[in-house]
């Protein structure tokens, strides 16, 4: 199945589904309680989501200066950026998943299943030599690393580096 019609799909299924919910939750509560639902839940996630990418964006830095590769923080930034948008969009079914992005639990879930999914796929590989290590092995390259100086011999002394 190619992706163009999954996604058209989702443009046409994701309005139903939220315009459904709109309807039995305002028959439920009312028309303005459910609007104010909406409005509330878009605070909420606005504040978490701040909080969460405050602490994201440190620890991304943290990582950087070390000089470790940061894919999971920025694979966690990715999912804070879905979940961000999904609470800003207006609907009950999008600000679940985007609350579920927010959630450090099931953010690490959802992006072990997305990396396992494409893994299997074919549309994501790993390359063990291009930096991607677990802490047991990078401190295992931390090891072969020798330190030492070195000068340039050169035999035409009028010449410079």
């Amino acid at each position: 199945m190619t992706k163009f019609p999954v996604v058209t799909a989702l443009f046409i299924v994701v309005p139903l589904i939220e315009i459904y919910l709109f309807t039995v939750v305002g028959a439920a509560v009312g028309g303005l309680l459910t609007v104010v639902l909406v409005i509330l839940t878009a605070m909420i996630g606005v504040s978490l989501l701040r909080a969460q990418g405050l602490q994201t964006m440190a620890r991304l830095q943290q990582q950087a200066a070390q000089g470790q590769l940061p894919a999971d923080t920025l694979f966690e930034g990715a999912a804070l950026l879905l979940g961000g948008a999904l609470l800003l969009t207006p609907g009950f079914m999008t600000d679940s998943i985007g609350f579920l992005c927010l959630i450090p639990a099931t953010r690490k879930s959802l992006i072990q299943a997305l990396l396992r999914y494409c893994m299997q796929n074919g549309s994501f590989q790993v390359n063990p030599g291009a930096g991607y290590a677990t802490k047991n092995e990078q401190s295992k390259r931390d090891n072969d690393v020798l330190e030492g100086e070195f000068r340039v011999k050169d035999e035409d002394k009028d010449s410079h580096l």
